[in-house]
């Protein structure tokens, strides 16, 4: 296949373009500063879309724009260009954010979506990429978990601290967090490029998701370090603001769809996940 990716230099981005090639797909990357071209997407058989402004930091008045303008308006322009010539299929980013903070709640793809900012910005991303279906382009929205990985992303923030023996859980360590192995994320999008009959929402997140003091103990043990210095919440917000959410809420997604089209995960628990990780990193 002909692929075009979006926030192709990103963590994921690159891995993803990698992967691809290996399976022998062409892959070009887009840029979403400018509007896209029409002719910059001729010929490609399917879209991957990743762009979007960083959730991880401070959440002023004028990030939160950002992030949203980014992914709605972002999402928007991208449909608008495929319109001469529309792809197979557009894959989009989303992410387990679309459900708000729930608890114990097991979180399927049938689930309403939350209320709160990420969750209105998930809401509006799916929203405008949804469009591309009125052009008979097949439309996966991805609601992607914490992605783990080497060299980037969430686990490249948490391992100094985990490393110098000064890490620990966030808040109570209650809340649910579904994450996803950078590996079986790129083998996912290739699965969901090549089967046709997968469409809609899909979870993006390993079938087992963990606490996150269950998280804590299998990256101290990954790194032979204790963890014995819990964040408390209102050191959190002092420290992000109302960014601080992301890191107290609670997501317990499941791969349903994933697992019902036939998608085998690599890496179904955060320990083995994080052994492969670290190991390759040594």
């Amino acid at each position: 296949m002909n692929i075009a990716v979006t926030g192709a230099s990103g963590f994921i981005g690159q891995r993803l373009m990698d992967h691809l090639e290996r399976e022998g797909h062409t892959t070009r990357a887009i840029s979403l500063r400018t509007v896209p071209r029409p002719e910059s997407l001729e010929g490609c058989d399917a879209v991957v879309h990743l762009a979007g402004e960083p959730v991880a930091q401070r959440w002023t008045a004028t990030a939160r724009q950002r992030i949203l303008d980014s992914r709605e308006k972002g999402t928007r322009m991208l449909v608008d260009a495929i319109r001469a010539q529309p792809p197979q299929v557009l894959v989009s980013a989303s992410g387990v954010g679309y459900y708000g903070s729930r608890g114990n709640d097991v979180l399927t793809e049938r689930e309403p979506p939350g209320a709160d900012f990420l969750a209105h910005v998930c809401v509006a991303w799916e929203r405008e990429a949804r469009e591309a279906q009125k052009l008979g382009v097949r439309v996966v929205t991805l609601r992607i978990g914490v992605v783990l990985g080497a060299g980037g992303g969430a686990l490249q923030r948490m391992l100094t601290p985990f490393r110098l023996g000064v890490g620990g859980r966030i808040g109570s360590g209650h809340q649910w967090m579904s994450w996803i192995h950078i590996d079986d994320l790129c083998r996912l999008i290739g699965f969901i490029l090549r089967e046709g009959g997968v469409r809609g929402a899909v979870n993006a997140t390993s079938p087992n998701p963990i606490t996150n003091a269950g998280f804590t103990r299998a990256l101290a043990g990954a790194v032979h370090r204790p963890a014995v210095f819990p964040m408390p919440p209102i050191a959190l917000k002092l420290l992000f603001g109302e960014m601080s959410q992301v890191l107290l809420g609670s997501q317990r997604a499941v791969p349903e769809t994933a697992l019902r089209v036939g998608f085998e995960f690599h890496y179904q628990e955060a320990g083995a996940a994080l052994a492969n990780i670290l190991g390759a990193m040594s």
